[in-house]
């Protein structure tokens, strides 16, 4: 069955300062020992989660989204992290899926983090983005999303509409307990890998974070949880354990199907 090996890039994010970031990303990437095929960044990778999408943002043709092209051509990998996207008068906290062909897709951050005026500043996603890499179906989903369980639940009524679900953050060290708990429940309740990549270290506005990224199994199992400080890892997912555990266990089966509503204008 396919293997998948993903490498978490677990890094201390450099304030507003897009050149630093992404030496210091890319440095990291260049010293992976390891085999990688896809590689995660944290949120806002770039620039740490910052609410000035003005000043910070740009189009999909900029610095950052090129910067990821390069990089993903380089090193061969699959590149995913979420950037400040500017389009119009709009501004978007997107994720970019790079692949090392320079084909892309993305996905904008639908749960907007109101108690920090992310929703005063960027405008919500309208659609879930699910991937595919080595026979493996990833669903792709940014930080404040994971307390919302139904933006991710499976929703097909025949077969699970993914194996592993993924979580770029910069989820604050005072809330972590939330972070690990809802991490390990995403995974139960959708009988899937779970991977949340954090960052470390403090933002320009004092928050602390601890990293605490992690890798799940389908039992909720942690596999990987890494230390509060700057590092990688990289894990290789087998997907049979992701189908032996949903013939053995086949909860997905009793589960109430639904589809969700897409965003109008006045959400936006």
């Amino acid at each position: 069955m396919a293997k998948l090996h993903c490498t978490l890039i677990q890094a201390d994010l450099i304030w507003e300062n897009k050149v630093a970031n992404l030496q210091k990303l890319e440095d990291m990437i260049a010293n992976l020992s390891v085999p990688r095929e896809l590689v995660i960044l944290p949120e806002m990778f770039a620039t740490g989660f910052s609410m000035q999408p003005r000043q910070l943002g740009e189009p999909m043709d900029g610095t950052v989204v090129s910067w990821m092209k390069r990089v993903a051509q380089q090193y061969r990998i699959i590149l995913a992290g979420s950037v400040i996207i500017t389009e119009g008068d709009k501004h978007y906290n997107r994720l970019i899926w790079m692949q090392p062909d320079g084909k892309f897709t993305h996905y904008d951050k639908r749960h907007r983090f109101a108690f920090a005026g992310e929703d005063q500043h960027f405008t919500a996603g309208n659609h879930r983005l699910i991937t595919q890499a080595n026979g493996w179906k990833i669903h792709w989903q940014i930080c404040y999303d994971l307390r919302f369980p139904v933006w991710a639940r499976q929703q097909s009524a025949s077969a699970p509409e993914y194996d592993l679900l993924v979580y770029v953050a910069n989820w604050p060290e005072r809330r972590a307990h939330a972070w690990k708990s809802l991490l390990v429940a995403r995974a139960i309740e959708n009988q899937c890998y779970v991977i949340g990549v954090n960052r470390v270290g403090a933002d320009g506005n004092g928050i602390a974070h601890c990293g605490d990224s992690m890798v799940i199994d389908p039992l909720g199992n942690v596999v990987v949880h890494l230390p509060e400080k700057e590092r990688t890892e990289t894990v290789v997912l087998d997907k049979s354990n992701v189908d032996e555990v949903r013939t053995k266990f086949p909860f997905w089966k009793d589960a109430d199907h639904f589809t969700i509503s897409q965003l109008n204008d006045r959400d936006e």
